[in-house]
């Protein structure tokens, strides 16, 4: 297993919490093979005795959320590290990537003709033509039943609902547009919801949940965290947010480089602005509660202020932003670039990144009473 993941190192120190520190929040977002970067800094908390309360996840955050919700602690990283060994590559497509012009080409070509073992298989019918009628849950390029048996094997789904940490997966619904975040608190969650959460068309066919069709909610928002700011009742956080795909990038000079930049812009679904809105409503709310507060008992007991008082709120939310950084190597197929050298540099990478923010731990600073919202950062030079 060690092809695909780093050796471990020493650990931080626990962070200090306090009760304005809250629940520990882990949000992870959908990107194929870009995820191998969630699995490093959930290594790096898990070394650091830092185990989220509530995971939340799209696409393959949903996948990596579900072995860490799933499992009891002590399992957690090995069950990771056994998805990530399984769905790897063959090695010696390592190799073939170094040759001259071809870089990671044949690796990826690997992956859409054949295929990712114990992820996704072609689906013979839908190469027929595009206008095969297959069946509504079997419309896509690939099969996702490999996926299925694995989770199936390395995520307890009996222990996530008896013991497990609290556990959201988002998925579109097809017929409405609207995104359904299945949540663990209120309902079973079961193989197939993570599979719905992960069904991106067309490559993959939708998921039926209760009779209703399903897929990656990530072409809805790639980027969860919304699902915490919107959670009744709000509670103080300390959220990890686990950004695989840059909102940032240089002006492409090629096809291929337009197409690689395309693919960042979608799917980072606008986190940054995500982020700012939230932070702009978060202080709206405390200023809500503190001009409540100020007002005469008398005042405060009436049915319409009590009403109003309602979208106040006292919370404290620290937002530590973990993006994930380019490699050198990667272009417009960097999500099906399950190569193990691919997979070991985003591992660490995410790992590294997750250590140097425990180990600075802002979120123990003073803060602004009235500001109810921080986002934690690595500043540009960590970044790189």
């Amino acid at each position: 297993m060690d092809n695909v993941h780093p050796i471990a190192k020493p650990a931080p120190a626990r962070p200090r919490t306090s009760p304005q520190t809250g629940q520990v929040v882990l949000v992870l977002q959908g990107g194929g093979a870009l995820g191998a970067y969630q699995a490093g800094v959930y290594q790096a908390l898990h070394e650091a005795g830092v185990e989220p309360d509530w995971v939340i996840g799209i696409s393959i955050g949903a996948i990596n959320a579900s072995l860490i919700a799933g499992n009891a602690p002590g399992e957690r990283l090995a069950r990771l590290r056994e998805f990530w060994t399984r769905i790897a590559q063959e090695p010696h497509l390592d190799f073939m990537s170094g040759l001259p012009w071809l870089g990671r080409m044949l690796p990826n070509w690997s992956a859409i003709a054949n295929g990712v073992p114990g992820f996704f298989k072609p689906n013979p019918l839908a190469f027929l033509g595009l206008h095969t009628r297959l069946a509504p849950d079997a419309a896509g390029y690939y099969s996702t039943r490999p996926l299925e048996a694995t989770l199936t094997e390395l995520v307890d789904f009996e222990h996530l609902a008896e013991h497990g940490v609290r556990l959201t997966v988002g998925a579109a619904h097809v017929g409405t547009s609207q995104m359904r975040y299945f949540d663990s608190r209120d309902e079973t969650i079961g193989v197939r919801h993570i599979m719905a959460s992960g069904a991106l068309p067309p490559a993959f066919p939708a998921v039926r949940i209760d009779g209703e069709l399903y897929w990656d909610g990530g072409i809805l928002s790639n980027t969860p965290v919304e699902a915490v700011f919107d959670d009744n009742p709000r509670r103080s956080s300390l959220i990890f947010a686990v950004h695989v795909w840059n909102p940032e990038g240089a002006e492409p000079e090629s096809i291929w480089q337009v197409m690689n930049r395309q693919k960042d812009i979608q799917y980072s679904s606008r986190a940054a602005s995500h982020i700012i809105r939230q932070k702009q409503i978060h202080r709206l709310r405390r200023i809500i509660s503190e001009l409540v507060g100020r007002l005469p008992d008398s005042e405060r007991k009436s049915p319409q202020v009590r009403e109003l008082a309602h979208y106040g709120c006292l919370t404290q939310m620290h937002v530590v932003r973990l993006l994930a950084p380019r490699l050198d190597h990667e272009d417009h197929t960097k999500d099906i670039d399950f190569s193990p050298a691919s997979i070991r540099e985003r591992w660490t990478a995410g790992y590294e990144a997750t250590m140097r923010m425990l180990a600075a731990a802002p979120w123990e600073a003073e803060a602004d009473p009235l500001e109810g919202f921080f986002l934690h950062e690595p500043s540009p030079a960590v970044a790189s």
